[in-house]
């Protein structure tokens, strides 16, 4: 069980890893023009929840809702936080001694969520498959989620060299 320090700083460095995993899709998409979710559909599906509205035919043709792109970014960054906090109740010993494959393994697992929740929702179908090139979608998803490993690595080094500093 994790006491709140555990959890204020696991969800830090859920931020981190996803400010990395946003940082790599930056650079990817002004190197090799790779394309990233536009995170104003995240905001917009969840402005369509209070409503019941779950699934959209193509979300990108629903109403747009109020400050949808803000929405959108704060669940981003919100998720990723979430997710880290998992990744530490299942191993609180790694916020103490982050090591890189468990990190990646489990970044890379984390792409379930777009495969069987996001995609599906916005009428991308189940992993992906109704989009015009869905084994590209989904190598991408799984790249973009690994890097979000990676970055949880990175993040919680970073935390342990800041705690090492401060004593």
């Amino acid at each position: 069980m994790l006491g709140t320090k555990q959890v204020f700083q696991a969800a830090a460095i859920g931020v981190g890893a996803t400010a990395v995993m946003d940082g790599a899709a930056a650079v990817l998409r002004r190197t090799v023009g790779w394309r990233s979710l536009d995170y104003a559909l995240v905001g917009r599906w969840l402005g369509h929840l209070p409503a019941g509205r779950w699934y959209h035919r193509d979300i990108r043709a629903a109403e747009p809702v109020t400050r949808e792109r803000e929405l959108g970014w704060a669940a981003h960054y919100a998720i990723g936080a979430g997710f880290a906090v998992a990744f530490a109740a299942a191993r609180p010993s790694w916020l103490t001694r982050p090591s890189l494959g468990p990190a990646v393994a489990y970044g890379a697992a984390t792409v379930a969520a777009p495969w069987l929740v996001m995609q599906p929702a916005f009428g991308m179908g189940v992993a992906a498959a109704r989009t015009p090139q869905p084994t590209q979608a989904r190598l991408h998803s799984l790249r973009t989620h690994a890097t979000y490993g990676v970055g949880l690595w990175l993040a919680a080094r970073a935390a342990a060299a800041w705690r090492a500093r401060r004593r």
